[in-house]
């Protein structure tokens, strides 16, 4: 059975994508969720093994999208080991 596991960041807006390509590059993300600081939930990613390419475009267009409205944004992973 898989264990999930969870990591949280607190990152500037300018900073936040470039971390979300780090984790889905890194491949064993189950879910991204991008919360305000005060814990509002802003976007949920979930992500699936074969989620790559052309089908990460729109993804990666709406987290820019919010980096350049939110200054400080907290990102919850959830992981699988």
């Amino acid at each position: 059975m898989d264990r999930t596991r969870t990591e949280e960041f607190k990152l500037e807006g300018g900073k936040v994508l470039d971390k979300i390509k780090d984790l889905i590059h890194q491949g064993n993300i189950r879910r991204i969720i991008l919360k305000t600081e005060e814990g509002k939930t802003l976007i949920e990613i979930p992500l699936t093994v074969g989620l790559v390419g052309a089908a990460l475009l729109p993804i990666l267009a709406a987290v820019g999208a919010l980096a350049a409205v939110v200054t400080r944004m907290v990102i919850l992973v959830e992981k699988t080991e």
